[in-house]
């Protein structure tokens, strides 16, 4: 302490050098919480899809309903054919007992 200063002058002084020192404390423990917390939001929310792979979710999904509705396509068909096949057997037997 200064003796030739007044003691309140050298409370004052005392007394902004703490104030500034926990005002930079503060300010430093608060950007590194803001931080902390946005490593921690990356962690925890989900990840944002980049344009090229929400282009290639839509692609694999417009190829999986082509592969679906071809497949159900066929099943169609292939149900069509079965129920038309009975009846040309049928024909067939007819046919044949015709010609004898």
């Amino acid at each position: 302490m200064d003796d030739e200063k007044p003691i309140t002058e050298q409370v004052m002084e005392t007394m902004t050098t703490a104030v500034e020192a926990t005002k930079d404390a503060a300010v430093t423990a608060v950007k590194k919480v803001k931080k902390a917390a946005k490593k921690v939001a990356k962690k925890v929310a989900p990840k944002k899809a980049s344009k090229k792979k929400a282009k290639k979710a839509a692609k694999k999904a417009s190829k999986k309903a082509a592969k679906k509705s071809a497949k159900k396509a066929a099943k169609k068909t292939a149900k069509k054919s079965a129920k038309k096949a009975p009846k040309s057997k049928k024909k067939a037997k007819k046919a044949k007992k015709a010609k004898r």
